[in-house]
């Protein structure tokens, strides 16, 4: 399921990518302003209202969906072909809760394939995937922990951390391709250093609300 806010111009990319034999794509929108749910409905996606914000979208798109397994696509974040049959190899195994996608940018540049290689190294380290890694869950799984957690900021890492007391998380090889317009419009590096104090915060426990004003200023 894919959540959107103002994102005509790449939801129609975004349902492509997905499209595969026995996946229902539900877009959940946050009341976008723009053609972004028409768009939707005309590349086949099935569109649920939502309140605004990500944790809250995520969470109505589950919510609709009747799959067994649920992947949650951002609206600028490409699936490469064949990832159904990833997904569903990962979850044949039964230890396996959930997954998530090799990280690149659409992009070309060497500041960019610096954080690519940046995110690997969090991964190797830490096994951190963040959302626009395109995350997989099984729904027994998302239903044991409660459903996505609820919060301002970050709530896809809360998610992952969840998962991981429940199984294992599947680090697939295929990549999902994101678009690096945040890191474009920020500046590269000062991106990095804002995603970096902010993971830095979760993992000490900061007060959400506090750190999801920060980082969005």
């Amino acid at each position: 399921m894919i959540p959107t806010l103002q994102e005509e111009g790449r939801i129609a990319h975004a349902i492509e990518s997905a499209r595969a034999a026995g996946v229902e794509i539900i877009v959940a929108d946050g009341g976008s302003r723009d053609a972004t749910r028409e768009r939707a409905l005309a590349a086949g996606a099935r569109v649920v209202s939502a309140e605004p914000g990500r944790a809250r979208q995520l969470a109505a798109g589950a919510e609709a969906a009747d799959a067994d397994a649920i992947l949650f696509l951002h609206a600028d974040t490409l699936l490469s072909p064949g990832w159904a049959d990833a997904v569903r190899g990962a979850l044949a195994d039964p230890a396996v809760v959930g997954g998530a996608f090799r990280f690149r940018f659409a992009e070309p540049g060497l500041l960019l394939r610096l954080v690519e290689w940046g995110v690997r190294a969090r991964l190797a380290l830490a096994g951190l995937p963040y959302g626009d890694q395109a995350l997989f869950v099984r729904r027994s799984a998302l239903s044991a922990i409660g459903g996505v957690p609820q919060a301002e900021l970050m709530e896809d890492l809360d998610l992952v951390r969840a998962l991981r007391r429940r199984g294992r998380l599947a680090l697939l090889a295929l990549p999902a391709q994101t678009s690096a317009r945040r890191y474009l419009a920020g500046g590269v590096l000062r991106t990095v250093a804002k995603n970096t104090l902010a993971l830095c915060g979760w993992a000490l426990g900061l007060d959400r609300a506090r750190l999801a004003a920060w980082y969005r200023r």
